[in-house]
């Protein structure tokens, strides 16, 4: 015996009904399923409490399977007592990505060139007392 989710649209809103179901072996090998109790609309107290009286009356048959942490269509999650983001892992694109190698690189190089103490002698100091060139290498560097 399991749990089955029916989704359903009413009114422009998607309801979720329960079932308990029980597969039966019938002649010829076959495995047919029958709905054996509609439980209606659940929150996620009850349908625990419901896998937890499938398990008791199966008697160590059935054991209790997660599919999935969330389901990808449930409005709620459970309550817990820490916030919570919501992320759809299947949507999560990567657009115009940054190539930090090449920034890396040329910091690198800049350092072991000595190119800070080279610019430094011929190139004025700002306001602050910053030589001027360092932060401007570094949107060059990713154009390399």
């Amino acid at each position: 015996m399991f749990l089955r989710a029916k989704t359903r649209r009413k009114d422009g809103k998607d309801h979720r009904y329960w079932s308990v179901v029980e597969n039966r072996r019938v002649k010829g090998g076959r495995v047919v399923q029958r709905q054996l109790l509609h439980l209606g609309e659940l929150n996620d107290g009850q349908r625990a409490g419901w896998v937890r009286t499938i398990e008791e009356l199966a008697g160590g048959r059935a054991r209790a399977r997660q599919m999935a942490l969330f389901a990808d269509d449930s409005p709620e999650l459970p309550e817990l007592s820490c916030a919570v983001v919501r992320v759809r892992l299947s949507e999560i694109t990567l657009r115009r990505p940054r190539q930090w190698g090449a920034c890396w690189l040329a910091l690198h190089l800049w350092e072991q060139l000595r190119l800070d103490e080279f610019w430094r002698e011929r190139l004025p100091a700002s306001r602050k007392g910053l030589v001027r060139m360092l932060p401007s290498c570094v949107p060059l560097a990713d154009k390399l």
